[in-house]
């Protein structure tokens, strides 16, 4: 079972409860049920998604702990983690959440991006943000502001030390005018 609470099966997710979190469970379908079993006992039970679903969570309320334990994310939440990272951050987050009818399509996208701070410093991710609202993209996602870090540029680069050569060599109008060569 998953870290966030959820068993897989047929590339859609299914709740169970969070004692259960870390635990091997076995799981029995029927044509319309999914039941999540551990040992002998019957851990919880779920109407099955339609064969075309890809991606959805069914998760049952009473599966989540109760009180402080569990906060659901919501634009709200998100935002105070972008404001800790920078201003530029929040600035991206902002535009996903523009950019989409409903709350709920940003939040995916605006943790995609947010994640990135797990891997990279959150300096890094404010100025690989910083970096992407420089440019063209007027909703940055997780595709724009990741090659960024992947790639190393928004570490700054020291300037350059070497000497630049102008001129070189240059062939003079005889050798383009149809000459003996």
């Amino acid at each position: 079972m998953a870290r966030n609470g959820h068993v897989s099966w047929a590339r859609n997710y299914y709740s169970v409860p969070f004692e259960h979190i870390g635990s091997k469970v076995d799981l029995r379908i029927t044509d319309r049920s999914l039941e999540v079993y551990r040992g002998d006992q019957r851990v919880t039970t779920h109407l099955l998604l339609p064969e075309t679903a890809v991606n959805e969570y069914r998760t049952n309320d009473a599966d989540l702990p109760a009180g402080d334990r569990y906060h659901p994310w919501d634009a709200a939440r998100i935002r105070q983690w972008a404001e800790r990272i920078g201003a530029s951050t929040l600035v991206v987050i902002n535009r996903i959440f523009e950019s989409v009818a409903i709350d709920e399509q940003g939040l995916n996208p605006a943790l995609a991006v947010l994640r990135l701070s797990r891997r990279y410093s959150a300096e890094r991710v404010e100025a690989a943000c910083r970096i992407t609202l420089a440019g063209p993209v007027r909703s940055p996602r997780y595709a724009h502001v990741q090659p960024i870090l992947a790639t190393g540029q928004d570490q700054a680069r020291p300037a350059r030390t070497e000497p630049v050569e102008h001129g070189g060599y240059v062939r003079g109008a005889s050798y383009y005018a149809g000459g003996t060569r």
